[in-house]
């Protein structure tokens, strides 16, 4: 018997969607779970901020759990089902034989100014922001010093979060299937005594990007997604490249070039429907 857990945001429509779920499991070879068991299935309802919310909210589940995002509003980076067919989601899910499409994720180890470290997860990006006046920052890859970054702060995309801040900072869209980091400047300081490398880098999977706050009382905010943390005194942060990765149903899933072609030029009414692994 495969398990699910729902996931909807407070609007009615998603509410309305949620409970016809509910009513067409009854009878079937599914079940739904309490947010205490590990589900097969996490079906968000919504947009892609529900899907994120989720993510972070059940990260326990992330290697056990498939995630499914129903839509309510304009097709999301996400989310690939829309509320007209709930029926064939239902049969799908009866049916499928437990295939999936992974994301890579990004590992963020925060060390404050007392050595204490939380290690948290990402699926978009992180971000370091400064709160006041402009942020000074050594940036080190693989260990290698790279530069002493001077702005307001930078942001360290996934490739699935390339499509984000990172791609209004400048930088460039990454297919999924490149297990790469992106980091960003925003708004650096470039003249004839700051020097930085000015675009976007790309990090493969098996380096990591360190960033050494200079300015231990600049109190920098950092966001990881959708999430804010600003009571942190930072001494560094490092991220990479996860070990988790987060897991799609494969049984429907938008092409991500269609997603890239829907979220910014939206020259077609319809959508090839195309998995990748």
């Amino acid at each position: 018997m495969k398990t699910i857990l729902i996931v909807a945001n407070n609007k009615p429509k998603s509410q309305e969607i949620e409970q016809a779920i509910i009513d067409k499991i009854q009878g079937t070879s599914l079940r739904l779970v309490e947010a205490d068991q590990t589900p097969d299935f996490i079906i968000t309802i919504g947009g892609d901020g529900t899907l994120l919310s989720a993510f972070h909210q059940y990260q326990r589940f992330i290697n056990d759990s498939r995630f499914i995002g129903i839509h309510t509003g304009h097709l999301g980076f996400y989310t690939d089902w829309r509320p007209n067919e709930l029926d064939i989601l239902m049969d799908e899910l009866m049916q499928t034989d437990g295939a999936s499409v992974s994301y890579p994720l990004v590992e963020i180890e925060l060390t404050d100014i007392y050595d204490r470290k939380t290690t948290l997860l990402g699926l978009n990006e992180c971000v370091i922001r400064s709160q006041s006046g402009t942020m000074v920052i050594d940036v080190l890859v693989k260990d290698y010093f790279l530069e002493t970054f001077r702005g307001d702060g930078l942001c360290i995309s996934t490739p699935t979060g390339s499509t984000g801040l990172n791609k209004s900072l400048g930088g460039a869209i990454i297919h999924p299937r490149i297990e790469a980091l992106q980091l960003t400047e925003i708004a650096g300081i470039n003249n004839r005594v700051y020097r930085t490398v000015m675009s976007p880098m790309l990090i493969p999977k098996d380096e990591w990007i360190c960033l050494n706050i200079q300015d231990q009382h600049s109190n920098p905010l950092i966001q990881v997604d959708h999430l804010y943390f600003d009571h942190i005194a930072l001494k560094s942060v490092k991220t990479r490249i996860a070990k988790e990765s987060i897991h799609f149903a494969q049984f429907r899933h938008t092409h991500f070039w269609d997603r890239v072609e829907d979220a910014f030029l939206g020259n077609k009414n319809t959508h090839q429907i195309e998995d990748f692994s």
